[in-house]
């Protein structure tokens, strides 16, 4: 196990420094614009880029540049997002301070959601697996489908024109920074959000468990778990339900991790100022240090969460061994 843990987390570190390169070529390469013209306004002159790229260390070879946002990639305190390195360029905010501001909600709505589409997933997936070819398992089909082909910001754009505008049930969208999270929560303003993103996750899920359902049931282990006298129910849950389980660790794992990084588009529609929304303001702004802070942090809660998955696969399975 320990042997394991050490191999996995270098092969973590790896990913990551791969990750950091990737976003640093990218975004420094690719993007259209001089973001010291974008800074600059549209009043200026060949001097006062020079001093702005100077300042923002753009003038430096282009290794050299990437050496100097690595070191702010290092978990070290005082390294890990250095704030003289990885501050906003359009108004000087600190990005680790936003970071921690902005944290909280996008971990609102990431852990609501999750909670909503697994309460609805595996239910669904459970009773349509259980009575096949039953009018409940043709109905689950039918929101399996239906979720899985709705795109997350059609689905948000509905639930708020219907429930907000035209029925007035639900509360307006839409927080600040430094807003009282409990208080927004009570209110019910993550309510469309955690629904919109649940729907489609749910429907995934329905569709994971309910084939694997039906490959487990159809076991030799659990035609002797019948055969011995067992109840169904047992069977059902204490047999097939737990070897069922173990793909949806996987996506639960990756799902939620990738969540914490930021769900952008549903944060974008309902105008939560998460992680995601602030990497995408910065990206439309050229502000490079907010993506990258947010685009390794995000790659950050992926790795662990794989070997988190990882770790899980044997509690759930007693063949796993870390070999």
């Amino acid at each position: 196990m320990g042997r394991y843990l050490v191999r996995r987390t270098l092969f973590m570190v790896l990913v990551l420094f791969i990750i950091s390169i990737f976003t640093f070529l990218i975004f420094m390469k690719l993007p259209p614009g001089d973001p010291a013209r974008r800074l600059a306004g549209k009043v200026t002159n060949e001097q006062i880029l020079a001093q702005i790229r100077e300042n923002l260390g753009l003038d430096q070879p282009l290794w050299e540049q990437y050496g100097r946002f690595a070191k702010g990639l290092i978990p070290v305190p005082g390294l890990w997002l250095d704030e003289n390195v990885y501050y906003s360029w359009s108004n000087r905010q600190a990005v680790s301070d936003e970071i921690r501001q902005r944290f909280p909600i996008t971990a609102t709505l990431t852990i609501g959601s999750a909670i909503l589409w697994l309460l609805m997933g595996i239910p669904l997936g459970i009773i349509s697996a259980v009575k096949r070819r039953s009018v409940a398992d043709r109905a689950g089909m039918i929101f399996a489908l239906i979720g899985v082909s709705a795109p997350t910001f059609w689905l948000g754009l509905i639930f708020l024109y219907v429930f907000f505008y035209i029925l007035g049930w639900a509360p307006a969208t839409g927080l600040d920074i430094g807003d009282s999270l409990s208080q927004s929560i009570l209110s019910g303003e993550f309510i469309l959000p955690w629904i919109t993103l649940a729907i489609t996750s749910a429907a995934f899920y329905t569709r994971i468990v309910r084939g694997n359902m039906l490959e487990v049931l159809s076991e030799d282990y659990i035609r002797t778990a019948r055969a011995k006298g067992l109840s169904e129910g047992r069977v059902t849950y204490r047999h097939a339900l737990r070897a069922s389980l173990t793909p949806v660790v996987t996506m639960l794992g990756l799902d939620v991790a990738g969540l914490l990084g930021g769900a952008v588009i549903t944060e974008q529609v309902f105008s939560l100022p998460g992680l995601g929304k602030y990497a995408i303001d910065s990206l439309n702004g050229l502000d490079f240090p907010p993506v990258m802070g947010v685009t390794i942090v995000a790659a950050l809660f992926i790795v662990v969460a794989n070997l988190l998955v990882d770790i899980a696969y044997a509690a759930l399975d007693p063949r796993v061994r870390f070999t």
